[in-house]
């Protein structure tokens, strides 16, 4: 549980402007969506992914690195690392479980198959979107483990989107729609506050001392 006196405590480091700011994003936020890319090895379009993710409004992205180590290309993201949840896996087997125990079903994103058209896709359920290679794709385990298949309408000779492309239309036609829907997308109270406890450690400077300074109080 997030402590809600240190939240308070860290808050009075804020501006009246910033703090009003950091309660309506987190009011745009959603977990109902989260979005996975797999070995993705040109740098820039993890970056490019996890910046789309914090634009719609998407809070967590699932990194998986069995085969490529990621490093955040600071400069393309934008900043955008500071106000999303990175979350890396050393495989996509631990992944898929670490997911599908968080009650979201797994979705890949691929261009073949019978593949549902973006704009008829079931936003009812949590969906993780799953992002693979430039070239190659997703994996044929994580094609062979989702709950269903999903891509973008396509009419010209070109077969393919680049990922980071493909990924800002598909979060912009979700997000877009699920905000429009009945459904409780927002994050949790718990989620609200574990976020705003992540915004504020990566804005506050010397966000560290000023959390022990907190617990001596107590």
């Amino acid at each position: 549980m997030i402590d809600i006196e240190l939240l308070d405590y860290m808050q009075a480091y804020l501006t009246p402007k910033r703090k009003n700011l950091f309660q309506e994003k987190l009011a745009l936020r959603t977990n109902h969506f989260t979005v996975v890319t797999e070995d993705v090895y040109q740098l820039h379009n993890t970056s490019a992914v996890i910046r789309s993710c914090d634009v719609f409004g998407v809070q967590n992205v699932h990194v998986v690195e069995e085969k490529n180590i990621k490093r955040i290309d600071r400069e393309i993201a934008m900043g955008a690392q500071k106000w999303v949840h990175v979350n890396r896996h050393t495989s996509v087997t631990q992944c898929i479980t670490h997911l599908r125990d968080a009650n979201y079903q797994i979705i890949a994103t691929t261009p073949h198959n019978n593949a549902c058209l973006l704009h008829d896709f079931d936003i009812t359920k949590p969906a993780a979107l799953f992002f693979g290679t430039e070239r190659d794709g997703l994996s044929d385990e994580v094609l062979s483990k989702a709950d269903g298949f999903l891509k973008v309408p396509m009419v010209g000779f070109t077969e393919s989107l680049n990922i980071s492309v493909s990924a800002a239309i598909i979060l912009q036609s979700l997000t877009t729609r699920l905000r429009q829907s009945n459904l409780s997308w927002q994050l949790t109270e718990e989620d609200r506050r574990f976020t705003l406890l992540q915004w504020l450690k990566n804005t506050i400077k010397s966000s560290e001392e000023i959390i022990a300074r907190f617990e001596t109080k107590i």
